[in-house]
């Protein structure tokens, strides 16, 4: 009798488990069957799973010629989900609708936030570009209902999730939203209901910015450390610096290239690092025939040919620090890639600064 019940007990024990875990679930496979009206069919609704390590599932519509229905079903994790639109696929210039439910007083809150910058305090609550007729947060099984209506004539294709971190919801009057604790971008199309994770292209991302920021950024900066503090060891200092700079131009051409091809998969409009990039890869072309074209050293224009090398060279160098962390920016990698950099830059800066010391001090003396 004992064994039968201890059975018994597991059994209902694992019951609930698997019930427990099937409410917190959700598939396009499921017909949604919410416990509040919305004003329009769900039974027309077509679905995507759109982000999967997170359970997230979007169903949508368009409900007349200006009018598209969407749902947002998560996990009801104590955090907020948010769906954002954007053009090129980045958080920053989107507009994102944001919706959570308070564990203290069940209170619900739906918001437009619009993201100016990655801060915190350029992410701005009831503002952005997307015409919301309506909305609504639903809490049922364990599961988030992010219902809302966009009076717009086609949806950007690009589309951002994000979800919050646990327990800590925006909250009055600043309402300013807390990092979110994981994102993904994809692209929908909403005619075949297909959902792309954009971070398929993350090695490509990653390749043209390590490309880009070793062979613009640091070789080219190490090359011309070599040629001004190193001409006592000739004429190794002359090769060493020839070969430096030509690895750093035939990695900062692949880092271009790498660009395009990024740009061309993603319709990106970034035209402003597009074109920095673009001037800098014209400079280091007149570098590469400045050199083919190098006067002898006893010739009357070797200093003007000097003068114009040092020159485009250093106007290379600025431009491309400046480009690398503002590429850095555009990718939203945070953090980590500008401390990186940023702390190889000042090795090479307080290198710089001891061998010009070193100048200094033997031609006082």
């Amino acid at each position: 009798m004992k064994t039968s019940n201890f059975i018994f007990s597991i059994f209902i024990i694992i019951c609930s488990l698997a019930f427990l875990v099937n409410s917190q679930t959700d598939s396009c496979s499921v017909n949604l069957n919410l416990n509040t009206q919305l004003p329009f069919d769900l039974s027309t609704l077509h679905c995507a799973a759109v982000w999967n390590s997170h359970n997230f599932v979007l169903r949508y519509v368009q409900t007349s010629p200006n009018l598209w229905s969407f749902v947002l079903s998560a996990p009801d994790a104590n955090s907020y989900i948010a769906i954002g639109f954007s053009n090129n696929g980045l958080m920053v210039g989107s507009s994102a609708i944001v919706g959570w439910i308070s564990s203290n007083d069940g209170s619900t809150n739906i918001k437009q936030y619009f993201l100016r910058a990655q801060l915190p305090n350029q992410v701005i609550p009831d503002s952005g570009n997307l015409n919301i007729t309506y909305s609504m947060i639903i809490s049922q099984s364990s599961r988030l209902y992010l219902a809302f209506q966009l009076l717009i004539d086609q949806p950007s294709s690009r589309l951002i999730y994000s979800v919050g971190p646990v327990g800590i919801l925006p909250s009055a009057p600043s309402y300013q939203l807390t990092e979110h604790r994981d994102k993904v971008s994809t692209g929908l199309n909403y005619v075949t209901g297909e959902s792309n994770n954009e971070n398929v292209h993350s090695e490509l991302r990653k390749s043209h910015g390590m490309l880009n920021m070793l062979g613009w950024g640091i070789l080219m900066i190490i090359g011309g450390i070599v040629a001004r503090h190193c001409k006592q060891w000739d004429p190794i200092w002359f090769y060493a610096h020839v070969g430096i700079q030509s690895l750093g131009f035939i990695l900062g051409i692949s880092g271009v290239i790498c660009g395009f091809v990024l740009e061309d998969r993603l319709s990106a409009h970034v035209s402003t690092h597009k074109g920095i990039g673009v001037f800098i890869l014209a400079l280091g072309c007149l570098q590469v025939m400045a050199f083919l074209a190098r006067p002898d050293k006893s010739s009357k224009v070797r200093k003007y040919w000097n003068w114009y090398h040092y020159t485009v060279g250093r106007i290379l160098m600025v431009f491309a620090i400046s480009n690398v962390f503002y590429g850095i920016h555009l990718g939203e990698k945070g953090t980590g890639w500008n401390a990186g950099y940023g702390i190889v830059l000042a090795i090479l800066f307080i290198i710089s600064v001891v061998l010009e010391v070193r100048i200094w001090k033997r031609n006082s003396n």
